[in-house]
């Protein structure tokens, strides 16, 4: 044999050895998943749904894992601040995120962005869903979901104005995708924080406002709001004869606010399946699902794949609503 194909067989034999340990160390450290604590990066900063939801799993989390789970805040920029962190890191299963609805939103809102959401992320499971529901001032007079269609459809009658958190928040691009499916032409009213936009919707300063459900409930309770409908695919436990927007005359809505647990791509699939069968069984415990549920939450616990399925649908959602709004953020 000649020594160039003798040369050849060297290399191609040492490129498979080479590949070959790599798979060992990957199966090894793997199989040795978790020796030592890990980070659960919050997106969000301290305080909020998204911390909320991490702190009541993180201690059930480390129980089932047998590891201390670290939690810290890495928020700001709509959850790109800690995005970007995450997409630095090892991937090694001892950093992950927990990233909120703003993971399907931020890629149709910014043109330029640190990471590629679908690139640089291994999705884990989606952990749950809390519908944004419609509310009004309770002395205005819309009643119903036609009602608002009527009166936002009307070139003759006031400007129909809804409340948001901010540019491109959750409860902006819920109102944005009803303006796009129910033909309508109500006025986003920007505001700095949920809060503040809740207590002016609730003092009539502006009278609509697509709340999330967990911030907003108590609050129709007390009769400070009324509810007109839910942006859920479903009524939701929680409220089951309040109406969907979809059955109450636009078909095809739906906005959530959700939460997910992330990885950074290349975290070996042994380790992403172990931390999603955790997560999963964390979710069932009754005390985590009835803290959930008080907040409005639909407990999910998904496969990595069925979160991943769920991501690309938002992503594609929202990059039709922001084109049909001409909404762009940088």
């Amino acid at each position: 044999m000649h020594s160039n194909s003798l040369s050849v067989l060297a290399r191609r034999a040492s490129r498979w050895l080479g590949a070959c340990a790599m798979a060992g160390a990957a199966a090894s450290a793997a199989a040795a998943y978790p020796d030592h604590p890990i980070t659960l990066v919050v997106t969000y900063p301290p305080g909020g749904t998204l911390d909320i939801v991490a702190r009541l799993i993180g201690p059930r989390l480390s129980t089932a894992l047998g590891q201390p789970v670290i939690i810290e805040n890495k928020g700001g920029a709509g959850g790109m601040i800690g995005g970007a962190y995450v997409a630095k890191a090892a991937p090694d299963g001892y950093t992950l995120m927990i990233d909120a609805s703003n993971h399907g939103q931020n890629p149709a809102l910014h043109s330029k962005m640190n990471f590629d959401t679908l690139r640089d992320f291994a999705p884990v499971s989606l952990l749950l869903r809390v519908p944004n529901i419609l509310v009004v001032t309770p002395s205005y007079p819309v009643k119903t979901v036609a009602d608002l269609i009527k009166a936002a459809q009307n070139p003759d009658g006031p400007r129909v104005y809804f409340a948001s958190s901010g540019p491109g928040s959750a409860q902006h691009l819920a109102g944005e995708l009803f303006n796009f499916l129910a033909h309508t032409h109500m006025q986003h009213v920007a505001y700095k924080g949920g809060g503040p936009a809740m207590v002016d919707v609730m003092a009539g300063q502006v009278p609509v406002m697509f709340a999330s459900m967990g911030s907003s409930w108590t609050h129709v309770r007390s009769g400070k709001l009324r509810a007109i409908a839910s942006g859920g695919t479903e009524r939701s436990p929680s409220a089951p004869d309040l109406p969907t927007i979809a059955e109450s005359g636009v078909p095809g809505y739906s906005s959530y606010e959700w939460n997910g647990v992330f990885v950074p791509t290349g975290t070996p699939p042994a380790i992403i399946n172990q931390l999603s069968q955790a997560l999963a069984k964390v979710l069932k415990d009754p005390q985590v699902a009835k803290q959930l549920a008080d907040m409005g939450a639909e407990v999910v616990g998904s496969t990595p794949a069925e979160l991943d399925t769920f991501r690309r649908a938002e992503i594609e959602k929202w990059k039709k609503v922001v084109e049909e709004a001409h909404l762009q953020l940088d």
